[in-house]
């Protein structure tokens, strides 16, 4: 732990008295609409959503990168930072690693997220960026490249993350390829999607019995005319075409404006290839921002599904959960905090969705009290319960806060070098 427990044990006891407060007033409310607040704090402290690595550097645009205060050196300063995160919201309890970002020694890796009381998400394989050892070049694709060879090197590739993943305990990888084209005609486009899928199949072949792959989307960038898989729709042909242990990643950032994500969740999860989700949002395309920046009741709405796929499949429906997000502008941890938390608020919120009068309005076509019903849950302050889950976990009553009078940004920045490099493209 990088920040002291007495500190966040005073952070906690100076707001102690007003969360006895709300949490008694939101309990009574509750309590008349049939709900237990007991019952909803222990959903919160048992959700959970995993920290990308990568998120707790300072990100960029295609123009420019302005580096932070007390950027992470190296995988171990960033799960110092993770460890962080955690310990003040208690929500984030597993990383997501970037091969080859987060390349160290496995063994070093799985001591050092252990003492910080971190798990492993999935894995992440990079061939979209080439790299300094690396023979031949992304720079026209990877897994759908025209040259053999280069497909051969990236197909290696997300092997070995699967192998360095078995070290850490991991037992999904993420594959997510920037192959596509800038210009018509430059590719022909169902070769190019053959190529891919011959590749992504001897990767599936590797995995454990018990792992899951998970094909990610992304409609453009780098790519900005075609991309190999450019839609929600290519990622379940290709889950379907691989087989069981393959399934789609739904990021909230990979779509047209005014896509209805909320129901490409329901589609896929109706026919079993929903697998996990990468949690952000956006204004205008892939914009990376912090989670419930932009639009919560969308985040609400994504939850509001998944509730009901979880009540209607049970157990057998378990979809990972992990932020992918960029922050420019502002301090990384302190956005991965509020992000965090507002994808946990959007979980609770969508428990207190009356699931019978849902079913009776939407069954007598009733599109007005529908509505409301879902807008009602929405409107409704989950605060005192989240906060509530944090204290009886050992977390921070205002995660933020705390952070800020821990001067954990100020402490790291004497130990982690300033950097100087500007230079473009997105971390």
């Amino acid at each position: 732990m990088r920040i002291a427990p007495e500190l966040i044990e005073k952070h906690n006891q100076s707001r102690q008295a007003a969360l006895d407060a709300d949490y008694a007033a939101l309990a009574q409310y509750l309590r008349r609409h049939h709900i237990d607040i007991e019952s909803l704090t222990a959903s919160a402290a048992g959700f959970g959503v995993a920290i990308p690595s990568w998120g707790v550097g300072t990100g960029g645009t295609r123009f420019a990168r302005f580096p932070g205060v007390g950027e992470p050196r190296h995988v171990f300063d960033k799960l110092d930072d993770c460890g962080v995160i955690q310990q003040l919201t208690q929500a984030t309890p597993a990383v997501s690693l970037h091969i080859p970002w987060d390349d160290e020694d496995p063994a070093a890796l799985r001591e050092k997220a252990s003492g910080l009381g971190l798990g492993f998400d999935a894995m992440n394989s990079n061939t979209f960026q080439d790299q300094a050892e690396q023979v031949r070049s992304y720079k026209f694709g990877s897994l759908s490249h025209t040259d053999a060879a280069t497909r051969e090197q990236a197909i290696e590739h997300n092997i070995r993350c699967i192998e360095i993943g078995k070290t850490l305990g991991s037992q999904a990888l993420t594959v997510w390829v920037g192959d596509g084209s800038n210009f018509p005609g430059q590719a022909h486009m169902g070769q190019q999607f053959d190529r891919y899928l011959d590749a992504i199949k001897q990767v599936y072949a590797a995995l454990p019995d018990d792992w899951q792959l998970f094909t990610e989307h992304k409609m453009y960038e780098p790519a900005f005319y075609s991309t190999v898989v450019q839609d929600w729709g290519s990622s379940y042909l290709i889950a379907t075409e691989l087989g069981p242990k393959a399934s789609c990643l739904v990021d909230l950032g990979h779509h047209a404006p005014n896509v209805n994500i909320e129901m490409i969740v329901s589609r896929l999860a109706r026919f079993g290839k929903l697998g996990g989700f990468h949690f952000n949002d956006s204004k205008y395309g892939d914009d990376d921002l912090d989670s419930g920046a932009i639009d919560p009741y969308r985040l609400f709405l994504v939850f509001n599904e998944l509730v009901d796929i979880t009540q209607q499949q049970g157990d057998s429906f378990q979809p990972a959960y992990m932020l992918d997000q960029s922050h420019n502008v502002t301090d990384p941890i302190e956005s991965l905090i509020y992000s965090a938390i507002e994808v946990q608020r959007a979980y609770v919120q969508a428990l207190l969705v009356d699931r019978v009068a849902l079913a009776g309005y939407q069954a007598d076509n009733d599109a007005l009290m529908a509505t409301d019903t879902l807008k009602r849950a929405f409107r409704t302050n989950v605060d005192p319960i989240l906060q509530r889950a944090r204290l009886q976990c050992g977390g921070a009553v205002d995660p933020i806060v705390a952070f800020r009078e821990s001067e954990y940004r100020k402490q790291v920045s004497t130990e982690r070098p300033a950097v100087t490099s500007a230079g473009g493209g997105i971390v």
